[in-house]
């Protein structure tokens, strides 16, 4: 499987410390230039989360803010007019900013993790109605699908990376997400739903362009190989011996591992305890150290939004550093 980005690539999950799109942009253009992304800014406030962020891009899916947390309603109301004008103003910055740039990635909160979040008029999660999760599931490809369109019109020449978040996914197909009442789970979601509501998002971009990132030590790496994706962003300390055969076999397949190498707070870290864990958990796989650039791209292990700014800047350094001892070989 072939990728977009040069061997010894390295990124950032999304999220950054602050409040100025521009200066998070100009962060990731300056320091993960191989495979730069659209920052997200949760720091400012109310709208700006990952799941109000992508709620903004739903199309005939209106939701307004309850005490409870995000809900479906008849039609949007001042509170998803906040998460859009969030969302329009990290894009006008990265319009203004990233012309002539070859690669760029962006990231939406994926089906999953947006149904186990979003709650009906009922006060049910939107998961526990099949019929209104594949509503939600067509709307939030529909969404992407425009929002993608939009930064290849003002991006022209920029070919576009999509990463779906899906940190709720392992809860889901498990039953272990709590009802909104907290005193119980909603029932899991099947694979045979779960599946092609991941595919319908994910084909919305080229072959080779596809990630699912999901911090959980219980990835289901065959779905979302099954469902498309070209690589699959994980915390590295979450790996268990268990799934090293499931990661051997997408590196046989040429599925790109995406793997977090640095704490995403405040946290003592070098290039060299990086390197050590990358190599490690490499030999363990069993494959030839020359391989490790091309099928290897390190990242922080989740947003780096709990961090201090400082410490999100030294994560981009080190990621650069790391990234040149892919391409020498890790000596």
């Amino acid at each position: 499987m072939s990728h977009p980005w040069p061997a010894g690539a390295t990124t950032g999950i999304g999220s950054l410390p602050g409040t100025d799109p521009d200066e998070a942009v100009r962060l990731v253009l300056g320091e993960v230039a191989d495979l730069p992304y659209l920052p997200e800014l949760p720091g400012r406030g109310f709208g700006a989360d990952v799941i109000a962020r992508t709620g903004a891009l739903l199309v005939d899916f209106p939701l307004e803010w309850q005490p409870h947390g995000w809900t479906v309603t008849s039609s949007p109301g001042r509170d998803l007019a906040r998460a859009r004008d969030h969302l329009n103003r990290d894009l006008d910055a990265l319009t203004e900013q990233a012309q002539g740039v070859p690669l760029l990635k962006v990231s939406v909160c994926g089906p999953m993790t947006l149904g186990a979040a979003l709650e009906l008029p009922n006060l049910h999660k939107v998961l526990t109605d099949h019929g209104a999760f594949r509503d939600l599931a067509g709307s939030l490809a529909e969404g992407t699908r425009l929002l993608l369109a939009a930064l290849e019109a003002n991006l022209p020449g920029t070919a576009f990376v999509l990463q779906v978040d899906e940190p709720s996914l392992p809860q889901v197909l498990a039953g272990q997400v709590p009802t909104p009442s907290g005193y119980g789970t909603v029932r899991s979601l099947p694979r045979s739903v779960a599946g092609p509501a991941l595919a319908g998002l994910l084909d919305l971009a080229a072959p080779g362009h596809r990630v699912v990132h999901c911090c959980d030590s219980r990835v289901p790496y065959d779905l979302l190989v099954s469902s498309g994706a070209s690589a699959v962003s994980v915390d590295a300390a979450l790996v268990t011996d268990a799934s090293l055969d499931q990661l051997g076999e997408l590196v046989e397949a040429g599925v790109s591992l995406w793997l977090g190498v640095f704490p995403g707070t405040d946290a003592p870290i070098s290039t060299a305890h990086a390197r050590e864990q990358l190599r490690q958990l490499w030999t363990k796989l069993g494959f030839e150290p020359a391989r490790l650039a091309e099928a290897v791209i390190p990242t922080p292990a989740c947003g780096l939004a709990g961090a201090s700014l400082p410490y999100a800047r030294r994560v981009m350094e080190l990621l650069t550093e790391l990234g040149t001892a892919l391409r020498d070989g890790l000596e």
